[in-house]
């Protein structure tokens, strides 16, 4: 069995909470991927979080969301999901083709992911939890 057909034949498995920024853009990313998957909700604040579970931390370590299962491998961090995603899967590009412009959409993915996200995570925390 080729790789390919291994990539196609097993649904993906999506752990992610709704509430997630960093799990909404995995999960826009397969979409418009056009990527089938089983989605397994993780409530960050259920029960004191269920990412804390053992059931959990056994798929992911680092006790977050997203993980995503996908080609018998287990990827964490959505913007290496994402990368994943766009060098394996052909079809609808979700990054541009020309090296400047392509280096820029990650220059600002980065600042999001490492300098905005967590700020605007610990805040909406704050307000959910008051």
């Amino acid at each position: 069995m080729s790789a390919s057909t291994v990539q196609s034949a097993i649904k993906p498995i999506l752990y992610s909470y709704f509430r997630s920024s960093c799990s909404w853009r995995v999960r826009i990313a397969l979409a418009l991927k056009g990527i089938e998957y089983e989605y397994n909700p993780v409530h960050l604040l259920k029960d004191g979080g269920e990412q804390y579970s053992q059931e959990y931390t056994k798929v992911n370590q680092m006790q977050e969301v997203p993980t995503l299962i996908i080609d018998g491998h287990t990827l964490t961090q959505s913007l290496s999901i994402i990368a994943y995603l766009e060098e394996t899967r052909p079809g609808y590009m979700l990054l541009p083709k020309e090296p400047l412009v392509r280096a820029k959409v990650r220059e600002i993915s980065y600042i999001i992911s490492s300098s905005i996200q967590p700020i605007q995570a610990q805040i909406g925390l704050q307000l959910i939890i008051m």
